[in-house]
């Protein structure tokens, strides 16, 4: 006879809540899409009695752990649904083990306004994740007039920026943050001073000379991380520095959090794994990234500020193109590569098992961290909390191969890589919307 005081039952896997402090083998109840409450492990052998089959879900030998958090994505829609629509590119969340993700606003048209917002998320209705939009920080990202700001946050949008852009007019940069302090949100800002990186292809170091290729300097995201710290702290507002690559970069925001400016960060799985060095092997258009690859030393900064607590966030920035512009010279090639469903495997192939981080430092920065910065339900287990829950298999081996993909695009330079930890399940409100 089926339980009636609980749906499922996550039984025999080891839950970590590092927004509880919690970490030890314990069974997750769910009722009514929420987690009701968390029995130790091995008491509940009678409830589990009353349940049906289908109410059990077996997590022996895994980690069960709030819902993964992505707060740097790309959707493509509207406008590019060939690369990207928000059902494919949920599924491939779902598959990375996500259950919320934050799209970014550089679609076309441009989400600057309160149509484009509910376009997407009337989209993201039912899909197998849940879709929060950032809204454009100015008018078309054109870094010229701001956005009305006041009405994307009315209808949704968690914050604001011109990603891929960097908000070049400080004037205009002190008015979004003074703008989005009266609504409590955070100005993510892609930090790369344009007039140092206009027509770059890759980084600028030996490699860049090496292949005769335009250089961006790692001093145009240090002066522009150091500008926009020096207006936050002005304005008294939440500065969120997207993608930071940089030792410079990494250096700045670590002695701006001591002074107590209110300034977070996140870095990507590809400038935390790869250098520019890999360019010149194959020059993989994969591989063409904005703000691009950096030089060892800078990669081992970033992993620096990642263990010290510097970089807050880690993030997919899964950016989706079609197979057609990525074929072509490196130097043609549009920048950005896909990490939705790679994400979860790089971090533990090369950030936990070599030591660097721990399972729960990792869950932190991509569960409760982003909630937080972003004023998001989810990143907890509580009691009482909705039951988005992923399960990952922490030990699973596996090869990334392009058919396995659910996104539309497949353009990730770690195909046919072999790499450790992976989803197993991910619920939605106490649903299972993806199984491996």
């Amino acid at each position: 006879m089926a339980s009636k005081k609980y749906d499922l039952v996550i039984t025999g896997g080891r839950v970590i809540d590092p927004a509880l402090g919690f970490g030890r083998d314990a069974d997750v109840f769910i009722k009514n899409g929420a987690v009701s409450r968390i029995g130790a492990a091995g008491k509940s052998a009678g409830l589990l009695r009353s349940f049906d089959d289908d109410q059990i879900v077996d997590a022996a030998g895994k980690l069960v752990v709030p819902g993964l958090i992505d707060m740097h994505v790309h959707l493509r829609e509207p406008g590019r649904e060939d690369e990207e629509t928000v059902i494919s590119g949920c599924r491939a969340a779902a598959a990375g083990g996500f259950t919320s993700i934050c799209c970014m606003p550089n679609t076309s048209p441009v989400m600057d306004n309160q149509e484009t917002v509910k376009f997407v998320q009337d989209r993201a209705q039912n899909a197998d994740a849940r879709v929060y939009v950032v809204g454009a920080a100015t008018k078309l990202i054109e870094g010229k007039e701001l956005s009305e700001i006041g009405d994307l946050v009315k209808v949704g949008a968690v914050a604001i920026t011109d990603d891929g852009h960097y908000i070049q007019n400080p004037e205009l940069m002190r008015r979004a943050l003074e703008y989005a302090r009266m609504f409590d949100i955070p100005v993510m800002q892609h930090a790369e001073d344009q007039y140092l990186c206009n027509g770059v292809i890759m980084n600028e170091s030996y490699q860049s000379a090496r292949l005769g290729m335009v250089g961006a300097p790692s001093v145009a995201e240090e002066i522009a991380v150091l500008r926009d710290i020096a207006l936050c702290r002005v304005a008294n507002s939440r500065l969120h520095i997207l993608h930071v690559t940089t030792k410079g970069a990494v250096d700045a925001i670590r002695q701006a959090k001591r002074e107590g400016v209110n300034v977070t960060c996140e870095a990507t799985p590809h400038h935390l794994v790869l250098t520019d060095d890999e360019i010149g092997k194959e020059f993989n258009t994969s591989l063409r990234v904005n703000p691009p690859l950096r030089s060892v030393r800078d990669r081992e900064a970033v992993i620096e500020g990642l263990v010290d607590g510097t970089i807050d966030c880690i993030v997919s920035d899964h950016a989706p193109h079609s197979m057609e512009e990525k074929d072509c010279e490196f130097d043609q090639a549009p920048p950005g590569m896909i990490g939705l469903e790679t994400t979860l495997g790089l971090v533990k192939t090369f950030i936990i098992d070599k030591g660097y981080l721990s399972w729960a430092d990792v869950i932190r920065k991509m569960t409760i961290n982003p909630a937080r910065i972003l004023n998001l339900p989810g990143g907890t287990l509580q009691e009482g909390s909705t039951a988005d829950i992923t399960i990952i298999d922490p030990d699973k081996k596996w090869t990334v191969k392009a058919r396995d993909f659910r996104s539309l695009s497949k353009n990730s330079p770690f195909i046919g890589w072999k790499l450790s930890g992976r989803a197993y399940k991910t619920l939605l409100g106490g649903k299972v919307v993806f199984e491996r």
